[in-house]
């Protein structure tokens, strides 16, 4: 049995409360020096309890891995729904959109429908397919290599041939989003990409779930002053929606 004290309790029970601290909030938190709060943490990390992050700690691994696609289509469900139902308020008649790779992007696509016209790019087999079952949508597909584990293309022929057109709206999905390290996926040939993406695009909304949030992967999309909206779920915390605001970013919380 794991013995804690009141302190390191109480630290447990903030990261219950925020899933993410900082050693110096913690510190004035619980009147005590940054060694100590350090110690503890370490402790912490070696029963299993949290996560040791730069400056802090995270009830959650601080890095997204690389997840096939047929795995991630079961994670979150309930949650990547409600997400794409509030996102398909931002599409309308005449645009023309951008609609990158992702599960919950595809959850989007599935429910777009009743649009005299639209034009929808993408990097997403699984998109196109969707799409195409609609005979007022027209669907541009990018071409180049195949990325089996999210059935959609990435490479030097898809940015080239992205860099042709100019979008109104790009919606995007995501592995990770981090105040400091910014938007970010486990693939940087795909974050390249998604970074032409929001070049090409007048707006950008990211569709992302509770759970990426304080969370990195390896390849940087972007820094935070180049999202205009987020739409997550209603687990977000207080503290986590509070600071993506005050970045000047639109947050949705679907519910």
């Amino acid at each position: 049995m794991i013995k804690l004290n009141r302190r390191q309790q109480l630290i447990i029970d903030e990261l219950d409360e925020h899933n993410f601290t900082k050693v110096n909030e913690l510190c004035e938190k619980l009147n005590v020096s940054a060694v100590t709060i350090r110690k503890d943490l370490q402790y912490l990390e070696n029963t299993g309890l949290l996560y040791r992050t730069h400056g802090g700690a995270s009830k959650q691994p601080l890095y997204a891995f690389e997840k096939n696609i047929n795995e991630k289509e079961f994670v979150q469900v309930l949650q990547k729904q409600k997400i794409a139902k509030a996102a398909l308020k931002f599409v309308n008649d005449q645009d023309f959109i951008i609609l990158a790779s992702g599960t919950t992007v595809y959850y989007l696509a599935k429910i777009i429908s009743g649009y005299e016209k639209l034009t929808v790019i993408t990097s997403s087999l699984s998109v196109s397919i969707e799409l195409g079952k609609d005979s007022f949508i027209d669907v541009i597909q990018l071409g180049g290599n195949l990325r089996k584990s999210s059935v959609s293309v990435i490479g030097s022929l898809a940015e080239s041939e992205l860099k042709k057109f100019s979008c109104n709206k790009l919606f995007l999905g995501i592995d990770g989003i981090d105040l400091d390290f910014g938007l970010s996926t486990s693939n940087s040939t795909e974050a390249h990409l998604n970074k032409v993406m929001i070049e090409q695009s007048e707006k950008v909304i990211v569709l992302a779930d509770s759970t990426k949030i304080n969370k990195r992967g390896f390849g940087q999309i972007c820094s935070l002053d180049k999202v205009d909206v987020l739409i997550t779920d209603n687990d977000i915390s207080e503290k986590d929606l509070s600071t993506l605001e005050d970045c000047g970013i639109e947050v949705i919380v679907a519910k």
